[in-house]
């Protein structure tokens, strides 16, 4: 048996990516809207039906059906500006720039977001034949178009794209790792001399990790939209918000332990031949840290967690995590004042210090979570009635601006 080449080994590997798996789904589905299109229209070669459903079948079936719409909207409109135009002025330099203009126009007109440009596209292209087949090349793109579009929503309702929230789940558990892993080593440098260069090392790091929440975002977005509208899923709107507000609280903390790090910084810059706190401190303050990095892992599983028992567990010791943190933040604390009464050198770092790590334990608290995911459940329930509540109060205002004839006109109108 012939061996497999190793980009497909290497592709068969990664068919669980969304990159992967939206190739090979963006490929068939593609081959199969030109087979249809060599069945259903007069086209001999229809290239338009394929590039129109590559562009409509995405990751997931909320943005086939959302970018599918938009598409068709756009080919229409492109059409019916070079069908209008067609029937006025012929095809010159100043109609063109007239074509264009009122193409891309008319494309934020009817909303069609990042297919504006192809409204322009398409009327340049049906104006580009003569003026005796304007119309039949109008219906054949709008034809190609249309199936280009229909098959590729087809494809994506068949066959219904993965959810990704195991991808958005790998993002976040990553960052916590990462938040864990920084959290440790600034622990760990407390007690010993640290260069500036060093403390300035770790405030690097620590704005990189807080550039990087906009990757986990992007993820975390693919995975709230494969949510939507997913016949797989059933509790798709408690999977989202608890991977949103995991994915928020994680990045205060990150916020949070940046800031803590300039503490650092300006902290080492001031004791350039000493440690940076005395070793009782020290090992106070590490031991703290230690907890807090433990309480990080912990609710990183207790966001990214689908087996219940693996979530209680977590719970369990996120609770044990915070509770040892905040105790060891009291003796921290109580440390720190009896040093700044003897050696009052900085003491706005200390106490900016200890702020900061209030902060990270307010943000992982379990019951300010609960109060969250409540709160976020509450918003997402209210907010149909709402948009029916705004329907109906524009329906009144609509109703109350129409002139309402008198009662002998209306007792007329009835006689007739």
């Amino acid at each position: 048996m012939p061996a497999v080449p190793e980009p497909l080994a290497e592709l068969a590997r990664r068919r669980d990516e969304p990159a992967v798996a939206q190739t090979l789904r963006s490929t068939a589905a593609a081959v199969l809207s030109y087979l249809a299109a060599l069945w259903l229209s007069n086209a001999q070669v229809p290239l338009l039906a394929p590039l129109t459903t590559l562009l409509t079948v995405q990751v997931t079936l909320y943005a086939t059906l959302t970018r599918g719409i938009r598409r068709v909207n756009a080919v229409v409109a492109g059409v019916l500006v070079a069908v209008g135009f067609s029937n006025l002025v012929g095809l010159s330099w100043w109609s063109l720039g007239v074509l264009i203009l009122a193409s891309l126009t008319a494309g934020h007109l009817v909303r069609v977001k990042e297919f504006v440009p192809e409204v322009a596209i398409s009327a340049m292209l049906v104006l580009g034949v003569s003026v005796t087949r304007v119309a039949e090349t109008a219906l054949d793109r709008v034809l190609e178009t249309l199936i280009g579009a229909v098959v590729g929503l087809l494809f994506n309702v068949v066959f219904v794209p993965p959810v990704w929230t195991r991808s958005a789940s790998e993002a976040i558990d990553d960052l916590a790792g990462r938040l864990r892993s920084l959290i440790r080593r600034v622990g760990e440098e407390l007690g010993r001399h640290t260069p500036v260069e060093d403390a300035a090392a770790r405030l690097a790091e620590a704005r990189r990790l807080d550039h990087d929440i906009v990757q986990v975002d992007a993820s975390l977005v693919q995975a709230e939209e494969s949510l939507k509208l997913n016949p797989r899923v059933k509790e798709a709107l408690l999977s989202r918000i608890v991977l949103r507000t995991g994915l928020d609280t994680l990045e205060i903390c990150v916020v949070v332990l940046r800031v803590a790090a300039r503490t650092m910084t300006d902290l080492a810059r001031s004791r350039e031949n000493e440690p940076l706190f005395p070793p009782g401190e020290a090992a106070a303050l590490e031991e703290l840290f230690q907890h807090l990095a433990g309480a990080v892992k912990a609710f990183a599983v207790l966001v990214t967690s689908d087996v219940t028992a693996d979530a209680d567990t977590a719970e369990a010791r996120l609770v044990e995590e915070l509770a040892a943190a905040r105790e060891a933040r009291d003796h921290v604390a109580e440390l720190l004042l009896a040093g700044v009464r003897r050696y009052p050198r900085q003491w706005q770092l200390h106490g900016a210090l200890l702020a900061e790590v209030d902060r990270m334990l307010d943000e992982l608290d379990v019951e300010r979570r609960s109060a969250r995911l409540a709160e976020e459940l509450d918003r997402y329930t209210r907010e149909p009635s709402e948009h029916g509540r705004r329907l109906a109060q524009l329906v009144g205002s609509v109703r109350a601006h129409l002139p309402v004839p008198s009662r002998a006109r209306r007792r007329r109108e009835g006689a007739h």
